[in-house]
């Protein structure tokens, strides 16, 4: 070999050996997401965490790579936000149904009949009421980006179609953990039953409970109509997400990558929207194809039970500024 060449060869191997060292710095970091639907495209969560996963590993030339696990795959919403906080999950999509129990102020949307339509209920989250209460998050170990969205609840049995407050009395409902929607239940007669939402489908079929409550976009996405006979759009109410994740993942990244995150997040949650509007849109008739049993309340039913309703209001002032709670219905 000529002097040259070995040189060259030198050269050569110790540029690949830099190389081969140096890999460890592209390292690529997984972001764990826990969600409690079925993956995309078959429903508004999995949507908007594949959405979100689109954009943050495009705009980080892939040093940041998801990895999913829809349908409870990490376990409950509670447990998965414990595990967000703790570090062991690093992003979650969740409902608001165990949210007030880490940031109480979240429990303000989930008054009954407080939003008069979708696009009321996207103003507030987005407008300085539902920033001010992301920002509350930090104080809790959890770094909140973006308000997600599910629709309005509607209410799912097997016992009777529902017209009225005294159609529910003593009906086992699935809830949320959630107090807010405790209250109105137990107000109308009811007897409302928490669980964690991958018990709910074997309750059903086994009869534990008679019903649970839920947007469209979960009912539809996991086929309640298989275990649900009656189904009323009751529209009592209206049902936020959140994208959370972990502030061990977040102090770590640059604030460039932050940033990346964060603006994702808000597209994603675009998507998501979009989802529940298409679903508000098409799937009354999906579920009436697929053989349940649908009725709307009409002004005069939602008006009845808003007065039934009465009692728990004189709670939830006492729970949230009644100021508060005016602004979000007088919000334009």
């Amino acid at each position: 070999m000529t002097l040259q060449r070995s040189i060259l060869f030198g050269a050569l191997s110790g540029a690949l050996s830099g190389a081969l060292l140096a890999t460890p710095l592209l390292a690529q970091t997984e972001i764990k997401i826990g969600y409690a639907l079925a993956a995309a495209p078959d429903s508004h969560y999995g949507v908007a965490a594949a959405r979100w996963q689109e954009l943050v590993e495009e705009r980080t030339d892939g040093r940041y790579v998801f990895r999913h696990f829809p349908s409870s795959g990490l376990g409950g919403e509670r447990e998965v936000i414990e595990g967000v906080q703790l570090g062991t999950v690093e992003a979650t999509i969740v409902s608001s149904g165990t949210l007030a129990n880490f940031v109480p102020e979240t429990g303000v949307f989930d008054i009954p009949f407080l939003f008069r339509d979708l696009g009321h209920a996207r103003r507030v989250l987005d407008g300085p009421i539902g920033q001010d209460i992301l920002e509350k998050f930090d104080d809790e170990g959890l770094v909140a980006l973006a308000w997600g969205e599910q629709g309005f609840r509607h209410i799912t049995n097997n016992r009777n179609q529902i017209g009225g407050p005294e159609d529910i009395s003593g009906m086992r409902l699935r809830t949320m953990e959630n107090p807010i929607h405790l209250t109105a239940f137990q107000t109308l007669g009811a007897a409302p039953t928490p669980m964690a939402w991958p018990e709910v489908i074997g309750a059903l079929q086994q009869g534990t409970i008679d019903g649970q409550e839920n947007p469209l976009s979960v009912i539809v996405s996991v086929n309640l109509n298989d275990v649900q006979e009656y189904l009323t759009i009751s529209g009592h109410v209206y049902s936020p997400a959140m994208i959370l994740i972990s502030p061990m993942v977040w102090d770590a990244m640059s604030e460039e990558d932050q940033q990346i995150f964060r603006e994702a997040a808000v597209e994603a949650v675009a998507a998501m929207r979009g989802f529940v509007d298409d679903v508000e849109e098409s799937g009354l008739e999906t579920l009436r194809e697929r053989g349940m049993d649908v009725a709307v309340l009409s002004a005069e039913d939602r008006a009845a039970f808003q007065e039934a309703l009465a009692p728990a209001y004189e709670q939830y002032y006492e729970t949230y500024d009644q100021s508060l709670i005016e602004a979000i219905i007088a919000t334009e």
